[in-house]
């Protein structure tokens, strides 16, 4: 291959850190299938590399020092060895590219999430005229028609596959919209051939991802496709035992998709589904498009199709304005639903969001509002866990442990599970019997 050629390089070593969202583990999938291309394969031995790549995260502010803080050891790493080639990609490199370079003259490539097309063009560029790059243009259609061409070469039991990216829905606190972009949906037929790729390689359980993954609209021949098509589509991939999706928004929660829960086998009973707020005044600040009386009636009609079906939510807390009566409202919303497998976190503003201009409450007070909603939460993953206990559950093994004769998989609503068996059960869905269960995992025996 030309590309190849133009590095005049024998094979070289690529280290890939990925911070933040499943997204961005699928983008790293993918860088590392695009610059096999041209020389490079993965290692998970970063003290010898040739390229380093920091895949990063924008969404909380730690996560940014963290890429700073990850760069500072490098640098003192190689201090005393050739440097290798730095690339930051991912939405901090799209969101602050200009203060990036600034602050940290070490990195030599600043690449944005739509522009990993591009990736193989600017390391031969970099390495051929040794000057600093950056290339943080929104080009969501030929990114996905570049990957397409491109076979992925994922294995693990359990993968992600990106169906949908960028948002249309501007919440106040959010910085999506400005790293990747507008929403956009990649043709179904492509994205159907890379699930029977994936399950080629041994894929059994697919997670479809997306910022709005059930905003998934493609338009083909007059004909809309959207989130629950594409489920039922899959659905009849013979060896794909399982589907989920994540992360969805309560205002595209269609009738369409929640009948999936009924009729679809592989869809697995989890909702994923960020209310954020149990305040409709919070909400509203929010500019989430939504009221809770919306989400509870999403809720009951969910449970009514599949009453198997069981809910995690992203919480945020002590957000500008939340008042104890407004936390109230959440803790009351998060009683009903008795959410499992859930996210919560203080608010953390973002650069150039809405919500970065308004007052913070206290920090303090955020700790002990975030101690109380947590503190809840793992009691209802833990009492949900505990019912487990003397039950035999479906279990689809992801790989074994390092511990002898023991499994690791996952149950039908995600919860970990821990398996003792005598044979490769790797890929299979086993009947278990868990015999002990904590708020994380759950542990069992294979009932043959």
């Amino acid at each position: 291959m030309a590309l190849r050629k133009n590095l005049n390089c024998m094979q070289k070593k690529v280290f890939i850190k990925t911070f933040g969202c499943q997204m961005n583990e699928y983008d790293s999938n993918r860088i590392t299938d695009s610059i096999k291309q041209i020389g490079f394969s993965k290692t998970t031995n970063y003290d010898d590399v040739d390229c380093y790549i920091l895949n990063t995260c924008h969404i909380r502010d730690k996560a940014k020092e963290k890429v700073f803080d990850d760069i500072g050891r490098l640098k003192k790493n190689y201090r005393n060895k050739k440097k290798p080639l730095v690339i930051l990609a991912g939405c901090v490199a799209q969101a602050e590219n200009s203060e990036i370079q600034k602050r940290e003259p070490y990195i030599d490539i600043v690449i944005g999430p739509q522009s990993y097309h591009k990736l193989n063009e600017k390391i031969l560029e970099q390495t051929n005229k040794k000057k600093k790059i950056e290339e943080t243009e929104f080009d969501s259609i030929e990114k996905f028609n570049y990957l397409s061409e491109i076979k992925n070469s994922d294995n693990k039991i359990s993968s992600f596959l990106t169906i949908q990216e960028g948002c249309d829905k501007f919440c106040s606190f959010c910085v999506v919209p400005f790293t990747r972009g507008p929403e956009y949906s990649r043709p179904i037929e492509r994205i159907l051939d890379e699930a029977e790729q994936l399950v080629i390689n041994g894929v059994r359980e697919i997670t479809l991802l997306g910022q709005n993954v059930n905003a998934y609209n493609y338009k083909k021949n007059n004909k809309i496709f959207k989130l629950s098509d594409l489920i039922l589509s899959l659905e009849k991939i013979n060896d794909l035992k399982r589907i989920r999706y994540t992360t969805s928004h309560p205002k595209d929660m269609t009738d369409d998709l929640i009948e999936c829960y009924s009729i679809s086998k592989k869809l697995m009973p989890l909702v994923h589904l960020p209310v954020q707020s149990g305040s409709n005044k919070i909400l509203k600040l929010m500019n989430r498009k939504h009221t809770v009386e919306d989400y509870l009636k999403i809720y009951k009609k969910i449970k009514k199709t599949n009453p198997k079906t069981v809910f995690a939510s992203d919480f945020i807390v002590a957000y500008p304005e939340e008042t104890d009566v407004d936390f109230k409202d959440t803790m009351d919303l998060v009683n009903e639903v008795g959410f499992t497998n859930s996210f919560s976190y203080i608010f953390s503003p973002r650069p150039g969001t809405v919500a970065s201009n308004l007052r913070q409450i206290e920090k303090d007070k955020a700790k002990e509002r975030l101690k109380i909603i947590q503190d809840k939460l793992f009691h209802f993953q833990n009492e949900k866990n505990k019912k487990y206990i003397n039950k035999t559950i479906d279990v689809l093994i992801e790989n074994k442990t390092k511990i002898k004769n023991q499994y690791f998989g996952r149950a039908e609503d995600i919860t970990a599970v821990f398996v003792d068996c005598n044979k490769n059960i790797t890929g299979e869905i086993v009947k278990v019997n868990v015999t002990k269960a904590n708020k994380a995992n759950l542990f069992g025996n294979m009932v043959f």
